[in-house]
This record gives structure tokens, sequence and C-alpha cells, in this order.
């Protein structure tokens, strides 16, 4: 079990998620969050900050303070009708990740649904050998999205690989070091995060070049 095995984020690495997704995204959370606690839609704004801040994710929070349900939270922020329409990639990206020598796994904090979606749009759900989302980043009965180390090592582990072995392309720089601190390979993808009206509230300035990631703006960079 020495092959290298490719760990892809699915949001602005595989799509260009900032083109249609993460405008829709915002909004549906927002309305998640007003609808569910009550609260106007300036306050929803400051509470998602907070909690994307504190645990990288509005739903650990949501989880952890107002007893939502994360099942139905993520089946309510990510219906997207008209998603199929939406959903654009580069093609000499995604026939260059069909060329890439070992296993592929897509590793997403978004729900299964919503990867398959997106996935089924490009046209790539046979390129790779498995899909992660959120719904398998439970550990001990709490759950570990990205950037949580743990689960990092984790995934390594149920794959049968040391760290070592894994190459995880991200558009998040907290991913990427995240990745780089358990001894995964990191790589920066930035070609669709760069460009896009909606960065995160975590981005980092774009001049940063951090020991040991390596950075590219196309997939055909890989291999």
């Amino acid at each position: 079990m020495t092959r290298r095995v490719w760990l892809f984020d699915l949001d602005n690495t595989l799509h260009d998620a900032g083109a249609w997704v993460f405008a829709q995204m915002n909004d549906t959370m927002r309305s998640y969050v007003v609808d569910t606690l009550g609260v106007t839609p300036a306050e929803a704004d400051l509470l998602r900050d907070r909690y994307w801040r504190r645990y990288g994710s509005t739903m650990l929070g949501l989880v952890r303070h107002h007893d939502v349900s994360p099942a139905h939270f993520l089946h309510e922020t990510h219906r997207f009708p008209g998603l199929e329409q939406r959903v654009t990639g580069h093609r000499h990206d995604l026939a260059a990740i069909a060329r890439l020598r070992g296993r592929r796994i897509v590793l997403t904090n978004a729900p299964r649904a919503y990867a398959m979606r997106v996935l089924g749009a490009l046209g790539i759900v046979q390129l790779f050998d498995e899909v992660l989302s959120i719904e398998d980043m439970r550990m001990f009965g709490h759950w570990r999205p990205k950037p949580d180390r743990r689960m990092l090592r984790q995934v390594a582990a149920r794959l049968g690989v040391h760290p070592s072995r894994c190459v995880l392309v991200e558009d998040s720089l907290d991913n990427v070091l995240a990745a780089r601190r358990v001894g995964m390979q990191p790589v920066w993808m930035q070609r669709f995060a760069r460009r896009g009206a909606h960065a995160g509230p975590r981005v980092r300035r774009w001049s940063v070049h951090p020991s040991g990631v390596r950075i590219v703006q196309s997939l055909r960079s890989l291999g």
C-alpha cells in the first residue's frame, strides 16, 4: 500500500463554486439561521461569522449551541434548484485528473447528495474511487470537518496509508496548512478562489507562500 492517494476538495477546487454556488449558499444559510433562530439577517450573518471563526463551520456552531439537526441543516441549505445547469469546471483540469496515478478521493465538507450532484454535472464521478463527505467526518460522536487534523489522520488510516502518501488538493489555506501539519503533501489550488467574488472570511493574502506548500493555478500541474 505505497501508491499515492490524491485527496481532492470539491468547491473551488474541482469546479468554480464562486461563479454561482457560493452566493446561493450564503443566501440559504442566512435564511436558515433567520428562520430557525428568529434573528434578523444582520444578526444571522454575525452569528455565522462567529461560528465560522471558532469552529470552521456554521453548522457546528448551530449544532453545539442551538440543537440544530445536522441532517436538516445540510438538506435545507444545499437544495440549489438548477444546480446541474450552473456547475462549471475546466475541461483540461478535469482531464488531467484521469491521468493521475494512484487512488483518487473526493474529501469535502459538503453533504454527499450535493457532492454527487456536482460530480455528476461535471461528468467525473467515475474518476474517483470514493467520495468522503461531511457525513463521514464524525469521530467519537463529534463532527470533525476540515481543517480538523484528527479527522485527516483518520482518513489516512481508513485508506490504509501513511499520511505522507496523501496529497491534499485544496482552495482553502487553512485546510492546506492542517494537511501539512499531519504530514500530508499539501497543494493550494488558487485558480477559482483567487478570482472569485466570494473568498470566505478567512482567506489570506494570495502573496503568502507557506513553506512546504505547493501552489498551483491548474490541476494540470499535478502529477
